[in-house]
């Protein structure tokens, strides 16, 4: 579904993605690791378009998106959370997921002007996606809630309602788990895999390595901004170089 090519990244002559290439496959589950300055967040940056590669291609769905907007990104089908979510806090949970399935939408201003057909229809659609998505998270009960008054754990499954609500093919997970507890961890991976059997693609950064190495089929790991590894967790997990970069013994196979 996704394949990079010797992408690199440059900031100011610091290389913060170093020549990377890898393939993510459709209706798996694929993570990137490594140390805090890796390039992990840079990588998802690049992909979804936040910055443009100082060189290199990415190819989605065999279509060349190397430095599209990440609006033209987003309507080819991916879509992408962040470490920490940011929504409208003063609006309900509902009203932050109707904008989501905006970028699918024709309505223009003439049709705001004369409250046309097509706005009305879209209007309705969008909420409609918007419940579909929180049903889906587990969050129906949360709709009509202020933002701000969510729990963090509650957050993180709005950010993936948004994010389906844009109806993706693949889902950019930066930290889904991050912030909260272990209990909660479970349940967001129990969801990821949830979104895999619905017929969506994730790939995630993550920090927990207990949930990686259960739910990951793949696991690309950066350092430095270079790749060092690429395997299934079993590989990974006894990978000198990687025990070495970032896991250390403690996650070393039995």
């Amino acid at each position: 579904m996704l394949e990079i090519h010797d992408m690199t990244k440059q900031f100011f002559g610091l290389t913060a993605v170093d020549s990377v290439s890898t393939r993510f496959e459709r209706g798996q589950v694929s993570a990137i690791i490594g140390p805090n300055g890796a390039g992990k967040t840079t990588f998802f940056n690049l992909v979804a378009g936040t910055h443009k590669p100082s060189s290199g291609r990415i190819v989605f769905n065999g279509k060349d998106v190397t430095g599209m907007r990440p609006d033209h990104i987003a309507r080819l089908g991916i879509a992408r959370t962040f470490q920490s979510t940011h929504l409208f806090d003063n609006a309900t949970v509902l009203d932050n997921l109707i904008v989501g399935h905006r970028l699918r939408t024709h309505s223009g201003l003439w049709d705001v002007l004369v409250n046309s057909r097509r706005l009305r229809d879209e209007e309705r659609l969008c909420r409609d996606k918007a419940e579909e998505a929180l049903e889906f998270v587990g969050l129906s009960h949360v709709a009509h809630r202020i933002a701000a008054d969510i729990t963090q754990e509650e957050r993180k499954r709005v950010a993936f309602a948004l994010a389906l609500a844009t109806d993706p093919e693949l889902m950019l997970l930066d930290e889904p788990a991050g912030g909260v507890n272990p209990e909660e961890t479970v349940g967001l991976a129990a969801l990821i895999r949830k979104l895999v059997d619905h017929g969506k693609t994730v790939c995630l950064i993550e920090h927990k390595m207990d949930m990686i190495m259960r739910l990951a089929d793949k696991i690309v790991v950066l350092n430095n901004g270079a790749k060092i590894a690429e395997g299934t967790p079993a590989e990974i997990r006894r990978d000198p170089h990687v025990i070495e970069a970032y896991l250390g013994a403690d996650h070393a196979a039995v």
